[in-house]
């Protein structure tokens, strides 16, 4: 059991591992109430774990959500159910590896984050404003990771619209087709027993369409996101130990300059030139999208934003 917690904490610290820590806090959230459904029912304390779930949960009325505001982000990392999360995290490992690969890991953050306050938004709005809803608010609770997901693959699909998945029974789809089947599910199952689900997952669909689109034309709706994610990283990382070093002021200062140069010009990914452009075209004409690198299709993303 030791060993099982060192992996997770081994893959949970890996840095630019976004997806699999996502997927990490997800199966570890579920876990730990799967653990306390268990021990709380043989305990005959089941209304202990209600009472728990709740916290959790979105609920449907804004006056319930404005007693507990912090469940439009934790209700999208919450299961209860094994094939819930299995459904939500295959879903989200197929195209969290596309955001990943071609945008980077931050983008990937932002898309499932913003997606799931999209889905939850929508959710509320819908239950709180629409007639329809309205006669069940009071009593619907939403959880999962299903808008955040969604957001991600709408995103994959608006990015990429034509690269395939090879599907068994199916052969090669394109992945536009794949989400724009899933989305008229969603449509068509808005007004059913998991209405509310479906709304999120609506609701994180349009987050992630809109999210790359305005991201191709220079605007990044994540920056927010990004901000608070390298807060929380920059108060968890250990401080390291203060040294005094006697050296020469001159000496320091001259390495101090250089090293604020070479970090002030340094960039993970540069902003290619036509030349490489050109370079990036030709190899996809000969072998395909999937035969660039990381760097590769990342700087060819950079190009389409320039342009």
């Amino acid at each position: 059991m030791s060993g099982l917690f060192e992996d997770f904490r081994s893959e949970f610290n890996k840095p630019n591992n976004t997806l699999v820590q996502l997927i990490l806090i997800n199966t570890v959230v579920f876990l730990v109430l799967l653990l306390t459904k268990v021990g709380l029912t043989l305990g005959e304390r089941d209304y202990v774990y209600d009472f728990i779930r709740s916290q959790l949960m979105l609920p449907g009325t804004i006056t319930a959500f404005a007693h507990k505001p912090w469940t439009l982000v934790t209700y999208f990392f919450t299961h209860d159910e094994i094939f819930h999360i299995l459904y939500n995290m295959l879903f989200l490992y197929w195209f969290g590896r596309l955001i990943d690969e071609y945008l980077g890991n931050r983008r990937l953050i932002g898309l499932y984050i913003m997606g799931g306050l999209a889905g939850g938004l929508l959710y509320l709005g819908m239950y709180n404003l629409v007639p329809y809803f309205q006669h069940y608010a009071e009593g619907a609770r939403m959880l999962g990771a299903s808008a955040a997901a969604f957001s991600v693959a709408v995103g994959a699909a608006t990015l990429l619209p034509n690269y395939t998945f090879h599907l068994l029974f199916f052969g090669p789809v394109r992945i536009k087709y794949i989400v724009f089947f899933f989305i008229v599910l969603s449509v068509a199952q808005s007004a059913g027993a998991n209405a509310g689900g479906n709304l999120a997952h609506l609701g994180g669909a349009l987050m992630g369409f809109f999210y790359v689109k305005l991201l191709q034309n220079g605007t990044d709706l994540g920056r927010p996101i990004y901000w608070i994610a390298d807060g929380w990283s920059n108060l968890l990382k250990p401080k390291p130990a203060v040294k005094v070093s006697y050296r020469q002021r001159s000496n320091a200062s001259t390495q101090a300059n250089a090293y604020a140069s070479s970090a002030g010009t340094s960039s993970p990914i540069s902003t290619p030139d036509q030349d490489e452009v050109d370079m990036i075209l030709d190899k996809i004409s000969r072998s395909g999208y999937e035969s660039l690198t990381r760097e590769e299709k990342q700087k060819l993303f950079r190009a389409s934003q320039r342009n």
